[in-house]
């Protein structure tokens, strides 16, 4: 929600902040810890909400809220292993108090809220004019985002709500988002947002690709959510089964951070380096085709902890990466690397640690071919 000022002396008289730009409006949600333990899985997914927003180091951030129902939100300052200092690789935490803060962060970056409590529980934060706009791309309601038959939850505007930010509630064009890619050149961040995802990445990696379709790209994105959440069971039949009301935080990570591969997965987000963003993660027809690295680092955040000891934490992980091959119509790895007549050929197996990826996926696929689809989806709910 975009406004233009009444004037600093108004609004000095009424309390606010001077020359305030940007309204966020909050609902309460969950914490993420308790959505993590409701729902059994090793990690934990993120609380953020987007605001569009980048804070450049030391630079103090004035903001107002209002939160006439209790709970007060906190502003996190920086998206995970993308700063260059690397005392700064976490995001910090900001509480904030009810009417005007001044925030000032060392590290600087993208600016996020969070507002745990009753979903019944409202906040407004509105934002002073020190933070600096970044490219923020907005999936417009009307891209009917994600699958129709997989949408339980509630609703933002006829879709699903989780991390969509409101300063943009009827989305963006692709037309003006590539103007403010080419306006807005003082954030190094440009960030891509759906009802269920947060995709940020570094300004300079963004540029390589820039001439994309975002709303199929981050249309595909809420689709592998939704696969990976149903057969995850989150079919909301119960209290215990309904989908997360949190996002999912895709980040595209400095070269310095985590482990020396193609993406990681962590707690609060999964991680991206430039060689996977910019062939992979980026390019909605590789999402569709090739996207095995996203879907793997998003199961990860599906995986159970009961059922995940450390010989299957990169196995059980591709039972969610399968179905949504399966969802996007694409042959199965199984099939493409052969794993079936390999494994097979093994048997009986005397080590199961000593098979290939692979092979050790082949009877968790078994198992729904045995005891139908719902077989792991029934799995996750008896867990929970």
């Amino acid at each position: 929600m975009l406004g233009a000022p009444r004037g600093a002396a108004a609004e000095a008289r009424r309390g606010a902040v001077p020359g305030a730009r940007r309204a966020v409006v909050l609902r309460g949600r969950p914490a993420a810890e308790a959505e993590r333990l409701r729902m059994q899985t090793v990690y934990r997914t993120t609380e953020f909400v987007p605001t569009g927003l980048y804070l450049p180091p030391g630079r103090p951030l004035t903001l107002e809220v209002r939160a006439p129902d209790g709970p007060l939100p906190t502003l996190h300052v920086g998206a995970p292993d993308t700063n260059p200092d690397t005392a700064y690789r976490y995001p910090r935490a900001h509480p904030l108090t009810e009417g005007v803060n001044t925030v000032t962060d060392a590290g600087g970056g993208m600016v996020y809220l969070s507002f745990t409590g009753d979903r019944r529980a409202n906040a407004v934060v509105r934002f002073g004019p020190e933070g600096v706009p970044a490219p923020t791309y907005v999936l417009a309601p009307s891209s009917g985002c994600g699958d129709p038959a997989l949408a339980t939850r509630e609703t933002w505007k006829g879709r699903p709500a989780f991390a969509a930010p409101v300063f943009a509630p009827e989305g963006t064009t692709e037309a003006d988002f590539q103007a403010q890619v080419d306006a807005f050149t003082q954030a190094p961040f440009v960030e891509l947002v759906s009802p269920q995802m947060i995709v940020t990445v570094r300004r300079e990696t963004f540029l390589q690709v820039r001439d994309q379709d975002h709303a199929q790209l981050m249309t595909l994105l809420e689709q592998v959510e939704d696969v990976e959440a149903a057969i995850s069971g989150l079919d909301g039949s119960a209290p215990p089964h309904a989908p997360t009301p949190l996002g999912r935080h895709l980040v595209n990570v400095r070269p310095e951070y985590g482990p020396k591969s193609t993406a990681y997965a962590t707690h609060a987000y999964t991680a991206y380096y430039d060689a996977y963003a910019t062939t992979r993660l980026l390019l909605p027809d590789k999402v569709r085709t090739t996207g095995w690295g996203v879907y793997h680092e998003l199961g990860h955040q599906h995986q159970q902890m009961a059922w995940r000891p450390s010989e299957l934490t990169e196995v059980t992980v591709n039972i969610y990466s399968l179905a949504v091959q399966r969802h996007f119509g694409m042959p199965s790895n199984l099939v493409t690397s052969n794993a079936y007549e390999t494994a097979l050929a093994k048997l009986p197996v005397a080590d199961y640690a000593g098979l290939g990826a692979f092979e050790k996926l082949v009877p968790f696929r078994q198992l729904e071919l045995g005891f139908g689809d719902d077989f792991h989806p029934r799995v996750h709910r008896l867990v929970r």
